[in-house]
């Protein structure tokens, strides 16, 4: 047993050591986070109130350091399964074990292990079994044999090889096998055909008209290692409904030998004059090893794509999540509709429903001025000073029903917001909103939500399965689990850096927080009915099924605003409050005098406070806290506003200046909600006047922008806008690339030894 925990010691220290090479930071800081993380503490927990043991690793690194934990980890043991096995079939040398121990990557595990990997009976073990294994090896050995002669010399009727032909055949599968499961050559091959290949798509005759949104794509090439994500996915998306065809061209230019060919017989030392060893050369290429690698470089490629694609997803859900709260505000919510009328709900300052209404402003009912009547009077009777309508259909058109209502001044303050109602139906019909809302029709919870979620986006949009929010790009065409993890990692995120007020917070706010689960969040709002409001966090102990150590992860990130004790509603730990002890004694003041007061607090030396067990990043966040205690460190509440009159595309020109608000951002550019029921698209090269890499390196969602119209397509809904309002615009790329495929070096061309060996393979 002891060398067994030697050796994992020694396995962690490794994966330490990488990490820590990656992320740039000391193998200490690395090892601290994996034995925080291995003992149950979350990442937003170890972010916020670990900093010594780390070194100060954000949450960022924090991520980045979980995935490849898990990678590294997945990687030692499928290597120790590898092992194993070959051990077992008696074929396990010192190299071969010194190889697979230093292998980087899963591919290159599988590469080397692909020789002793268990396997269906192929022609090549069938050969072996015939005894042609002496005869393909002899062959490559030394080419001056001759095939025929020694092909001869391995007749053997049990086995029914009886020609040279035959014996041949058998020869060439078993050095066909041999040749497509060397790892060193799979590992070049792989590398030149992601720097070289180019990946081609062409639509499936007969099926032009069904594929139109494909169109981009009907005749399209571009370099393999050059798409980016979004067409990558369209081009996945296309072939899988099929509509577009879709290859791997590699070495399309060249005359003879292709450069892939070439590299295989040089691997082997197998020279121009080897006709028979040439042709096997050929038959590995094109039957085992192109197969193979068209297979998993495409994978690769969409792989990279959805991980891409997932990022781009997040960072918009983040900032989504993290848009500014309208605050405790009474509000009334619209949720417009045609036929079954429009659905209005009022919330008060904590999100109490209130009152509700249907109205039918709209045809076929239009009842205009019965409406006015009936908002006016909600207006009036609850004092309501802000009105939110859904974004959705005939949003512009209750837009004008709203600028009519503030024209006849039911109360002088009252103004108007368009919402996104994104996700609002899904959460309607939810068992949430059934429980949270179980005496409201389906139909008005979603007004409701709207309210709310102008109040708090967070506490809102966290009740919402963050797929149906619609922020991302193909977010159904990628792997499911992994957008699943990557997006919930967002949320709680963003749930833990604004803190929860856990005497209003729903239970499905309340299970984002670090450390807490479902059920513990369930468990703290019946204490909360049962026992009133929590007046200090030692309360939280009460709770059933609470432990330390799931206080110690969620006690720092709950507020309690209303308490006993002033420090609660910060984000100081209950376990650094010796320290503000220590603060408040020496200065002989008391706590509510220097919550706030940022002159004497700036004048406070940190280093006079660290002591065993709290440095100077806790102590220093500790100060910052008390400056601004429970600060929320999301932006200023601001709203867009649409231009009066423009409500659909046909409203539109060119050159028409509009203020709009960005609704998604891909790695292709940013859509913009300009009120007229279709979200433009500002193309990455019109974001600025300056070269962008990447979109969300200048804009986010949620950002209130200025865009100019440039142009406008009726019939596909398309408006393409600018944020260039100087007219300095950089030619929009089009989305459909086609590149020249690249000059693949031809038989005159390079050492005379490959040019022999592309004359010999062309024949």
């Amino acid at each position: 047993m002891p060398s067994f925990f030697k050796k994992m010691n020694e396995s962690m220290s490794d994966i330490a050591q990488q990490i820590a090479t990656e992320l740039k930071v000391k193998p200490q800081q690395v090892s601290a986070a994996i034995d925080l993380l291995d003992g149950g503490a979350t990442m937003p927990f170890i972010a916020r109130y670990r900093k010594e043991a780390t070194g100060g690793l954000d949450d960022d690194q924090l991520r980045f350091l979980e995935e490849r934990l898990d990678y590294l980890r997945e990687l030692n043991a499928r290597c120790e399964t590898i092992l194993k096995s070959i051990k077992e079939q008696g074929k396990l040398t010192d190299d071969l074990k010194k190889a697979i121990l230093s292998a980087e990557t899963k591919t290159l595990l599988e590469d080397l292990y692909l020789p002793y990997k268990p396997k269906r009976r192929t022609k090549a073990q069938i050969a072996k079994e015939a005894g042609l294994a002496p005869l393909a090896f002899d062959l490559l050995a030394n080419p001056s044999l001759d095939p025929e002669v020694e092909a001869a010399k391995y007749f053997n009727e049990e086995h029914k090889i009886t020609t040279t032909k035959q014996a041949l055949e058998g020869a060439k599968q078993i050095l066909m096998e041999y040749f497509a499961e060397d790892a060193v050559l799979l590992g070049q091959l792989r590398d030149y055909l992601w720097k070289n290949g180019i990946i081609k798509a062409q639509v499936i005759k007969g099926k032009e008209q069904d594929a139109q949104k494909f169109k981009d794509y009907f005749d399209y090439q571009e370099a393999l290692n050059k798409i980016p994500s979004h067409r990558a996915l369209a081009l996945f998306r296309g072939r899988n409904e099929g509509f577009l065809q879709m290859e791997l061209m590699i070495d399309a230019d060249c005359i003879g030998a292709s450069p892939s060919e070439i590299r295989i017989a040089e691997h082997f030392n197998i020279k121009a004059s080897d006709q028979w060893l040439l042709e096997v050369v050929r038959w590995t290429w094109k039957i085992k090893l192109f197969s193979h690698l068209d297979l998993e470089l495409k994978m690769q490629l969409r792989e990279a794509a959805e991980s891409e694609a997932i990022d781009v997803f997040g960072e918009n859900l983040q900032n989504l999540l993290l848009g500014a709260p309208a605050g405790q505000l009474t509000i009334l919510a619209i949720d417009p509709g045609l036929r079954t009328g429009s659905k209005v709900a009022v919330v008060d300052k904590t999100g109490k429903v209130i009152d509700t209404a249907t109205v039918y402003p709209h045809a076929p009912q239009n009842q205009w001025d019965q409406t006015l009547a009936v908002l006016g009077r909600l207006v009036k009777k609850h004092q309501i000073p802000l009105i939110a309508m859904g974004n959705g259909t005939a949003s512009r058109e209750t837009e004008r029903l709203i600028a009519d209502l503030i024209k006849l001044k039911p109360i002088p303050s009252l103004n108007k917001i368009m919402v996104s109602e994104a996700g609002a139906s899904v959460y309607s019909a939810s068992k949430l909103a059934s429980a949270e809302l179980p005496d409201l029709d389906v139909s008005i919870r979603g007004a409701v939500s709207i309210a709310r979620r102008l109040q708090d986006p967070l506490a809102e949009l966290v009740k919402i399965d963050p797929k149906a929010i619609g922020v991302g790009q193909y977010q159904h065409d990628v792997n499911q689990t992994k957008l699943a993890k990557a997006l919930d990692q967002r949320v709680a995120f963003c749930v833990n850096k604004v803190g929860v007020d856990v005497n209003t917070a729903s239970p499905a706010l309340l299970q984002q927080v670090s450390g807490l689960n479902k059920t513990l969040a369930k468990n703290i709002v019946l204490f909360r009915d049962e026992n009133g409001a929590f007046q200090n966090r030692k309360q939280l102990m009460k709770v059933p099924r609470m432990g330390a150590k799931s206080f110690e992860q969620a006690a720092g990130f709950l507020r309690i605003n209303q308490g006993d004790n002033p420090l609660d509603r910060s984000a100081v730990h209950p376990e650094a409050y010796p320290i503000v002890k220590k603060i408040i004694q020496q200065s002989n003041k008391k706590i509510e005098t220097i919550l706030g007061d940022s002159t004497w607090l700036k004048n406070l030396n940190p280093q006079n406070f660290i002591d065993e067990k709290f440095g100077l990043p806790t102590v220093m966040d500790i100060i910052k806290e008390l400056d601004k205690p429970g600060r929320d460190p999301r932006g200023e509440f601001k709203t867009a506003k649409f231009n009066e009159g423009i409500e659909k595309i046909s409203d539109l020109h060119p050159e028409m200046i509009l203020e709009g608000v960005i609704t998604n951002v891909t790695n292709f550019g940013a859509f913009v909600d300009i009120g007229v029921h279709q979200d433009g698209l500002v193309h990455i090269s019109a974001l600025s006047n300056q070269f962008v890499k990447n979109p969300a390196d200048v804009v986010k969602a949620g950002q209130l922008v200025k865009v100019k119209v440039m142009e406008i397509d009726i019939q596909r809904k398309r408006i393409a806008l600018s944020m260039c309002l100087n007219n300095e615009i950089k030619p929009k790329k089009s989305t459909t690339i086609k590149t020249t495929t690249k000059q693949v070096r031809k038989p005159n061309q390079g050492n005379a030894m490959a040019d022999a060996l592309a004359k010999a393979l062309s024949k």
